[in-house]
């Protein structure tokens, strides 16, 4: 049964903007630490590909955060929740502390997909409950 879906586009205009303007700051406030790895080995890589992968994961805890009808309140929090890729490449969702309890206590699992162009990521989550 579903128990919510989330749909969140991120414009990397604005990203890019941001990151200029405050430097990794944003990043460390959004970003898990396994996230946050991937981001600096990208951005030292090529910035365009670090900011896609910030777009894509700050897309996606905003559709997942929209898919559990919280938002971004307690106990979901940024870093609590992160974006990670099995060995396949596919996105799936890892969850901590207080927001890795209330999601097991449910029964919950989720879906995220992520895609990139140049100026925008979008990401859509489908989060399943048990039937009650």
């Amino acid at each position: 049964m579903i128990y919510g879906i989330g749909t969140d586009v991120c414009d990397l205009r604005r990203l890019r903007a941001t990151l200029a303007r405050r430097g990794d700051r944003f990043a460390e406030k959004v970003l898990g630490p396994s996230e946050l790895q991937v981001f600096h080995a990208r951005h030292a890589r090529a910035e365009a590909r670090g900011i896609a992968y910030l777009g894509t994961r700050f897309s996606a805890k905003e559709a997942f955060s929209k898919a559990i009808g919280l938002g971004i309140r307690m106990p979901m929090t940024w870093r609590r929740c992160e974006i990670l890729n099995h060995p396949s490449g596919q996105p799936f969702v890892h969850l901590h502390g207080e927001l890795a309890d209330w999601f097991q206590a449910r029964g919950l699992r989720a879906h995220v997909t992520v895609t990139d162009e140049t100026d925008v990521a979008a990401t859509f989550v489908v989060v399943e409950g048990s039937l009650p």
